[in-house]
């Protein structure tokens, strides 16, 4: 492994000192590496577009902000920043602007190509890496995989991450190994600590913080067929000792109400999933008195991969899913295993959800992006779930502008990723351009026409020839 890493890092270098040798370009063309902003000599000003900063403020019409390296270094209206001599230009006249977006709660490196797996042979490092490449190119910068992550492999790439490789991915974070009760340790959990007693559960954070973990995962979640009940004594030791090392911890609750409270009360810092019972005034005055916890929705119902987007595909899943895959799913819904239109979910849970959420957002609650995607028990498409979910935010209620801030800056916030979420001064240069407003139609943020992370544009359509499914697709399309 040492040699692995260490070839790798000397490749890195060899490819840094080539960055450094090629001139600065008059205009970037559509999937080609932006070479002045890598050299850093001069950089580039991205010029015209419709901007939306996630900070809250309103949008800059015919915006300009320039990137030198992998930093954004001005932003502001044109005519209103002086441009600086050498730079390389970008017309983004009639785009639209945003950050690229943030996935805090996924299951990475399971599906193989994307079909369900059974077992563990489709968990390895080129599945975990294809996935990143996935959500590169959905314009997703960041992805949380949450308490699945299995053996030595995530820890490689996490320690390859942090050493500068795969810049051209998107970042992997992780919760390592999850605390889970015994008898719900199963299959992408048969690798979490099996947590008997609260000095087992301390015992576990201790050494997931001296592994390199931030964020700590446990489940209060008693619906059927996915239970992994935390004892309320256990969950307090967990987020007392994860506190004390300095991090922090999410829970996948999805209920009883009581132990959702407790968990609010013991100072859990995040929740995954939306409660399938519906919130209480009590639950909504522990979170008015707790302003910094985050809420991940994970809804049902539009979130569906199973339709209408099947009928015909939508671009993104011809490019990014197998035909098999699609088929499989088309076969199901042909033969009454899934449901034309949502989840195969009671519509009551969908309701519940849907109204936490808004009452959630009536008191300024921190909501951000957190999917499920990924995993081997359901077809959650990597990076695609992350756009449905920002339109089953404003379907319950949200703004298209506070959907965008939930995918962005507030995800970031709770992974600690201080470089992303808005689009300022000093931040990375993580962004997706849009060919339409997604204040119009959130639906818009899935017009990708490039996306650009850490200063340098990912090329799509390297990525498009390298699954080579579009293609194949396309016949689906007419079928």
């Amino acid at each position: 492994m040492v040699k692995k890493l260490a070839s790798r890092l000397w490749m890195l270098g060899a490819v840094c000192v080539a960055w450094t040798t090629v001139a600065p370009l008059a205009v970037p063309s559509p999937g080609q590496l932006n070479a002045a902003a890598q050299a850093g000599q001069g950089g580039t000003a991205f010029e015209g577009a419709r901007l939306i900063r996630a900070d809250g403020s309103a949008p800059i019409d015919n915006s300009i902000f320039i990137v030198q390296s992998d930093r954004i270094t001005q932003v502001g209206r044109m005519g209103e920043i002086d441009v600086p001599a050498g730079v390389a230009r970008v017309d983004l006249r009639g785009k639209t602007v945003i950050p690229a977006l943030i996935e805090a709660h996924a299951h990475i490196g399971w599906m193989k190509d994307l079909i369900n797996s059974p077992d563990t042979s489709g968990y390895s490092y080129e599945n975990i890496l294809d996935h990143l490449d996935r959500f590169a190119y959905f314009g997703v910068a960041a992805a949380f995989s949450a308490g699945s992550d299995w053996g030595k492999i995530p820890y490689q790439v996490m320690a390859e991450m942090n050493a500068g490789l795969h810049r051209e991915k998107a970042r992997f974070l992780m919760a390592g190994e999850g605390l889970s009760p015994p008898r719900a340790i199963g299959l992408m959990r048969h690798a979490a600590y099996s947590v008997t007693s609260e000095q087992v559960a301390r015992q576990a954070v201790r050494e997931l913080a001296g592994k390199g973990i931030k964020i700590v995962k446990t489940w209060v979640n008693s619906q059927p067929g996915h239970e992994r009940n935390m004892p309320p004594e256990i969950t307090s030791a967990i987020v007392d000792e994860a506190h004390k090392q300095g991090l922090k911890v999410l829970v996948d609750a999805r209920g009883p109400m009581e132990g959702v409270k407790h968990a609010l009360r013991a100072g859990a810092d995040g929740f995954a999933h939306m409660f399938n019972q519906p919130i209480d005034d009590e639950f909504l005055q522990l979170a008015r008195q707790r302003p910094h916890v985050v809420f991940m929705t994970t809804l049902h119902g539009r979130r569906s991969v199973y339709a209408p987007w099947l009928y015909p595909p939508n671009a993104l899943i011809r490019e990014t899913v197998s035909p098999q895959q699609i088929a499989r799913l088309r076969n199901a819904v042909a033969n009454g295993q899934l449901p034309a239109d949502k989840d195969p979910w009671p519509a009551s849970m969908e309701r519940a959800e849907r109204q936490n959420v808004a009452k959630l957002y009536s008191i300024r609650a921190r909501i951000a992006t957190g999917t499920d995607g990924g995993g081997n028990g359901a077809d959650r498409f990597i990076g695609w779930t992350v756009h449905n979910e920002l339109e089953n935010l404003v379907s319950a209620g949200m703004s298209p502008g506070d959907a965008i801030v939930a995918g962005t800056r507030i995800a970031a916030e709770f992974l600690m990723l201080d470089d992303l979420g808005t689009m300022a001064p000093g931040k990375s240069a993580d962004f997706v351009v849009l060919n339409a407003n997604p204040l119009e139609d959130i639906r818009n943020t899935r017009q990708i026409a490039r996306v650009y992370l850490r200063g340098r544009e990912i090329d799509r359509p390297a990525l498009r020839a390298k699954w080579g499914y579009s293609r194949q697709g396309e016949q689906l399309s007419s079928q």
